[in-house]
């Protein structure tokens, strides 16, 4: 069979053109352990900022009419935002939608791999079907792949580097009979990279099993940015520095040592019932025109933004509050997917 990159796509940096975001609108209340309606108002705040400052379509899928107009009533009239009544478990499009693919000479396509549930762990009834429904509006050809992976336990530069963690990828619930060699052979030609940084283990009560995007993003090719625990108390204190000091070590696909700019832990965040909570910066979404970073209503959030601000000059860096969205194990990044948009001139 063929393979994305022996047909010479490749899966591009976030910050590269996007046609669209996809986002659904969370609806489950299990899901939020109480905090349903606060998680709905942060999510409809995501997607509206998007709208508004981000410089690209929303596609936002909603259950049926009834959380169609909860969605409504909270985001209002805007031309850039499309609901899309389509089947799905919740609002964690990031793992749940195609990943897009593009081609030097304009074409565009999806990868589209076997979603199970976070490894077996959250049954949601929709979301392992619901890439089906994004893909074909999307319309685009699909490398189906029926090996286990979810989006956000990946992040590439655009220029051959893909960044990910062992915690993750080497789940024995998730492709269990891939070793070392077979999982960087396998990425490889999934998303036309040439070379797989693998960081160890993520925060603390990461449902996901370490992504990497809560942990470590590239904000341009050879520069990422990563958390430190500043209090001592912080329960993510030990993966933090085990982190740093593997991205001391690494080298990009172009063999540059990666350069690690610090950004602050949020620390030991619990919600109402005293779980700690997987809070990051680093789970930012950036878009055409933006990037919009979760805020947890601690000290380290205007710091946090700043620092972002710098690492994206030419974009609006704007953060919004995550403090309930986080109840549900994630934030910004876990509920955006974006769909890549054909280079100027080129074919869709």
């Amino acid at each position: 069979m063929t393979t994305a990159r022996a047909d010479g796509f490749r899966m591009p940096a976030e910050w590269a053109p996007h046609r669209a975001v996809w986002m659904a609108f969370p609806y489950l209340a299990d899901e939020w352990r109480g905090r349903l309606e606060a998680a709905q108002v942060e999510h409809a705040a995501l997607a509206r900022a998007i709208a508004e400052h981000g410089g690209e379509e929303v596609e936002l899928l909603v259950r049926d009419a009834e959380v169609r107009a909860r969605a409504a009533s909270l985001l209002g009239e805007h031309p850039r935002i499309h609901l899309h009544e389509v089947a799905y478990g919740d609002g964690w499009t990031r793992d749940t939608a195609p990943i897009g693919l593009v081609h030097a000479d304009g074409r565009r396509a999806a990868a589209r791999f076997r979603f199970n549930f976070w490894g077996e762990k959250f049954q949601m009834p929709g979301d392992e079907t619901v890439g089906d429904a994004m893909l074909a509006r999307w319309g685009v050809p699909a490398y189906r792949d029926g090996r286990v992976l979810e989006g956000g336990s990946l992040d590439v530069d655009g220029e051959g580097t893909l960044l990910t963690t062992e915690q993750c990828l080497f789940s024995p619930m998730r492709n269990p009979e891939l070793d070392r060699a077979a999982t960087e052979a396998w990425l490889r030609e999934a998303f036309g990279v040439s070379k797989v940084l693998f960081l160890r283990r993520g925060l603390e009560n990461d449902h996901t099993d370490g992504h990497v995007d809560t942990l470590v993003r590239f904000v341009r090719p050879g520069v990422v940015v990563a958390m430190e625990a500043r209090a001592a108390d912080d329960p993510h204190r030990a993966a933090m520095a085990e982190l740093l000091a593997d991205l001391s070590t690494m080298h990009d696909a172009a063999g540059r040592p990666l350069e690690v700019v610090r950004l602050p832990s949020p620390g030991l965040l619990l919600d109402h019932e005293g779980e700690i909570l997987p809070a990051s910066y680093c789970n930012f979404y950036i878009a055409n025109d933006a990037v919009l970073v979760p805020t947890y209503g601690v000290p380290s959030d205007d710091e946090a933004v700043a620092i972002l601000a710098g690492c994206f000059p030419g974009r609006r860096v704007l953060g919004l509050s995550s403090e309930a969205l986080i109840t549900g194990g994630g934030s910004f990044h876990c509920m955006t997917q974006q769909e890549p948009a054909a280079p100027a001139g080129g074919p869709r």
